[in-house]
């Protein structure tokens, strides 16, 4: 009889691409994008460069994938009751995530992505999808409970953007103050 294993969540495959991804974000906090090889990633995980390949391909889909999982993953949707409440809580976990060890980095590697040819604007286009997708389903559960909701390009660009942007050039701290004024203004 031939069984087939079955992929279990988590495990060893889990664990080495939670190995390459802390490295990659190590390697672009210490150097900078672009200054760096599947080598030197591989190395620093503990793995081999061939298993790096293997999984992603190319350093860019790696690179890809890295900024994707760490900005998509972080910060879940809130549901509070109310979008204002909702919108708090969302901008304070984000602002948590990106002044927090790695999100500096994550984010400059999320730049960089972005101007480094066809794999970083489709990064970028993914990256914008999933948040969009993300913000809506807040939006629209604001909205059947009858509270007037922006677009989500509005929350991206009234409260997202200015938190990054704050980062990327290291004018921190993103106090609760500052995240409580620009949910204010949008609203």
């Amino acid at each position: 009889m031939n069984e087939q294993r079955a992929r279990r969540p988590g495990g060893r495959s889990a664990r080495v691409a939670a190995q390459v991804h802390q490295a990659v974000t190590d390697l672009i906090g210490e150097r900078g994008y672009g200054n760096f090889t599947v080598g030197d990633i591989a190395t620093r995980a503990g793995v081999a460069d061939s298993s790096i390949y293997r999984r992603w391909g190319s350093l860019e889909t790696l690179l890809t994938d890295v900024a994707l999982t760490r900005l998509n993953a972080q910060s879940p949707m809130p549901d509070t009751g109310s979008l204002d409440g909702d919108l708090r809580t969302y901008a304070a976990q984000v602002a948590r995530e990106i002044t927090g060890p790695d999100g500096p980095a994550v984010l400059h590697l999320a730049v960089a992505l972005a101007g480094s040819g066809q794999h970083g604007v489709q990064a970028g286009a993914d990256l914008r999808a999933e948040r969009t997708r993300q913000l809506e389903s807040v939006l629209d559960r604001a909205r059947q409970r009858g509270e007037k909701a922006p677009d989500a390009l509005d929350v991206l660009d009234h409260i997202l953007a200015p938190m990054y942007i704050r980062v990327l050039f290291g004018m921190v701290p993103l106090t609760p103050d500052y995240i409580d004024g620009l949910v204010d203004r949008l609203l």
